[in-house]
């Protein structure tokens, strides 16, 4: 089963419409970064989650010294993600893309079959 162009061409403006803005995720990674928030905004809540605490078990336990390393290996991960960033959009588009895909798909199919009584 295929797709027609015109039902492809309303998915890549699906696609399009519902893409993340880089723009918006590296001004969240800028400004926020160090709560996760760029994560949080991109879905990814589990590393949102821990970048968040890491940041607070970081700053509370600063005084032990043991904070520091943890601070830096969060400015370590940090400066990776402004490199991940355009990735982890490009994989939301192809989700998205392929959840669109499948669903049409499925409907071209579903329109094929005849009842049966």
């Amino acid at each position: 089963m295929t797709i027609s162009t015109q039902q492809q061409m309303l998915i890549e403006q699906r696609v399009t419409n519902e893409a993340k803005s880089t723009g918006a995720a590296y001004l969240l990674w800028f400004f926020l970064g160090t709560l996760g928030a760029h994560r949080f905004y991109l879905g990814r809540t589990g590393s949102g989650v821990a970048q968040l605490l890491m940041t607070i078990i970081g700053w509370l336990t600063v005084v032990l010294v043991v904070g520091i390393f943890i601070l830096i290996a969060l400015g370590i991960w940090l400066l990776v993600d402004a490199f991940l960033i355009p990735g982890m959009i490009q994989a939301q588009k192809d989700q998205v893309r392929q959840s669109l895909t499948t669903n049409a798909m499925l409907a071209v199919g579903s329109a094929r079959q005849e009842p049966q009584m």
